[in-house]
């Protein structure tokens, strides 16, 4: 069985757009990526001001969003990744969220709570 290695050519993020269900990359070499918002569960459950204070990362290498602590490589978006995080660590940040601001996901550990499961 043959396989082929197909390079993706990645070019440097130039503005981003958020809908309630979209992600939006325009891209310095004139493409546009629309990407399903689901994919990232932090930009999903994420408030409207909280997922239109983004920044890019080095020359448009990927989006950070600080409220979130979130990360997006322009590389992931044109692969079709989608975010890697894990039900479990997407839990304690959803749970963090409803406590409000003086609980961290940090605080809901098993090391920093034993009552944590």
């Amino acid at each position: 069985m043959n396989f082929s290695v197909v390079e993706i050519a990645v070019a440097d993020a130039q503005s981003v757009a958020l809908t309630d269900d979209t992600l939006t990359v325009d891209l310095a070499d004139g493409r546009t990526l629309s990407l399903p918002l689901a994919w990232y569960p932090r930009l999903a459950h994420a408030t409207r001001q909280e997922r239109d204070n983004w920044r890019l990362v080095g020359p448009g290498q990927g989006i950070h969003w600080p409220d979130l602590d979130e990360d997006i490589s322009i590389e992931s978006l044109l692969a079709g990744r989608k975010s890697g995080e894990s039900p479990q660590s997407l839990a304690r940040w959803l749970q963090a969220r409803q406590a409000g601001p003086s609980l961290t996901p940090d605080a809901l550990t098993t090391d920093a709570n034993p009552e944590y499961p």
